[in-house]
């Protein structure tokens, strides 16, 4: 259930952008997990990433995004590996999932103060519970080999 701070959040951002965007990356590291975090506004495990801003590219929100939640610089290309509708959990949305191969990222401090209650490198095909529904949907799609849907999450 969505706190009161986040149904307030959605419907400004239904009014002042009829079509939102977002990103997540699905950093790894080199022992093959992947880095999740846990907002302190919203339930669940979540990939890192968030809103592409206005005059913003994909590429550089994701950028933003990684640095604010987990400290991380990159140093290769990330990898689009789709986008997808997230319209069961947020009406007109959708979402870039980039892939952030071990490698191509640099450890860093994160920047975002009070946005990020914990993170965790995790199993990708076990992730912690209380991961979100479509974390664990494109968790199982990229490396279970579930087969891919054009949503974000499953329908509620």
């Amino acid at each position: 259930m969505l706190s009161f701070r986040s149904r307030v959040f959605q419907a400004w951002f239904r009014i002042s952008r009829p079509l939102t965007l977002g990103v997540r990356g699905a950093v790894e590291d080199e022992n093959g997990r992947v880095f999740l975090v846990r907002h302190t506004y919203t339930p669940g495990w979540f990939l890192p990433g968030g809103g592409v801003e206005k005059g913003e590219t994909t590429l550089t929100a994701l950028t933003r995004e990684l640095e604010e939640e987990g400290g991380f610089r990159l140093t290769g290309a990330p990898h689009l590996v789709g986008i997808y509708s997230n319209h069961f959990v947020f009406p007109n949305d959708h979402v870039l999932l980039y892939r952030v191969p071990a490698g191509h990222w640099a450890a860093g401090e994160a920047t975002s103060r009070g946005e990020i209650a914990e993170t965790v490198w995790a199993d990708p095909l076990d992730p912690p519970d209380g991961t979100t529904p479509g974390t664990r949907l494109k968790l199982a799609e990229l490396y279970g080999g579930a087969p891919p849907t054009p949503y974000w999450a499953p329908p509620s």
